[in-house]
């Protein structure tokens, strides 16, 4: 007879409830399996800092072990998304450091995007006014965008004498709008209006201010109430076939929609069309 697993195993996932998380450095409250995310610092347009950095990251490594989130809503406090990092609380010190110090934090706020392109829930993106530097970066890894009229988001790292390369940016945003926008807006780090996101596929949709929180709210119910699972394979896929010829990708699909076959959720889709109801989805 095989031995018992110990209830510690490291090789036995540790889930856990993100509810019952309590970040410092911002705000995060979840509700009917939709986690909102709340950069708070709206005094300063919600800048990131060392520390929110590395929160951010290990909040969002945690999700894929997270019991009570299938959706995400990532918001600024205020009128501002983000700012993107703090000057006097990160772009001083960053001038004082050496070279293996520069690559461990560049390296983190990498890590952050990361992060979320490999948690499985999908990530609606609020925007409000500001919407800058890493804050765009944090805006470009969310897998949905809404965003108002006054929104205004700038990859501006080249204007503080650095690289359009940051983050990923150059392999994310050409894949968002196209590679010549992408090009001038990393080259010249203008800002773009939202009716160019909009125009551009960089939004979604745009709301008016009032209403954006309710709008991203009623998305990431929508996607909260939908087959997880397979949601969660769709973010996979979307991210993986990236780097695959066209005939690796139909293969690797083919796999991924076997394995949705076999879920709950595929299953209770079928019994509900024969019955004419409405499919209640549980996410396994």
């Amino acid at each position: 007879m095989k031995p018992p697993i110990p209830e510690h195993n490291p090789m036995r996932p540790q889930f856990r409830a993100a509810a019952d998380t309590r970040p410092r450095h911002f705000a995060c409250t979840v509700d009917g399996g939709i986690a909102t995310v709340t950069l708070n610092r709206p005094e300063r347009k919600n800048p990131l800092t060392f520390d929110s950095y590395g929160e951010l990251r290990d909040w969002f490594r945690a999700l894929p072990f997270a019991t009570d989130v299938r959706a995400v809503v990532l918001r600024g406090a205020g009128d501002d998304f983000c700012s993107g990092g703090d000057v006097h609380e990160i772009i001083g010190p960053l001038t004082r450091m050496t070279m293996p110090e520069l690559l461990a934090f560049t390296r983190m706020t990498g890590d952050v995007v990361k992060a979320m392109r490999a948690c499985p829930q999908p990530i609606v993106a609020a925007i409000d006014g500001v919407c800058a530097g890493a804050g765009a970066m944090l805006a470009l890894a969310s897998d949905l965008r809404l965003g108002t009229e006054r929104a205004r988001t700038a990859f501006l790292f080249t204007r503080v004498g650095l690289a359009g390369a940051d983050m990923g940016a150059c392999a994310l945003l050409p894949r968002v709008i196209g590679q010549g926008r992408a090009a001038e807006l990393l080259f010249t780090g203008r800002t773009m209006t939202a009716a160019e996101g909009l125009a551009w596929g960089f939004f979604n949709a745009l709301h008016a201010p009032e209403a954006l929180a309710e709008a991203a709210h009623t998305l990431a119910a929508s996607l909260a109430s939908g087959p997880s699972f397979a949601h969660g394979m769709t973010k996979t896929m979307l991210n993986q076939e990236w780097a695959m010829t066209v005939e690796q990708a139909i293969e690797a699909e083919a796999q991924a929609q076997a394995i949705c076959m076999q879920t709950q959720d595929f299953r209770r889709a079928y019994e509900a069309f024969v019955a004419k109801q409405r499919p209640v989805f549980e996410g396994d």
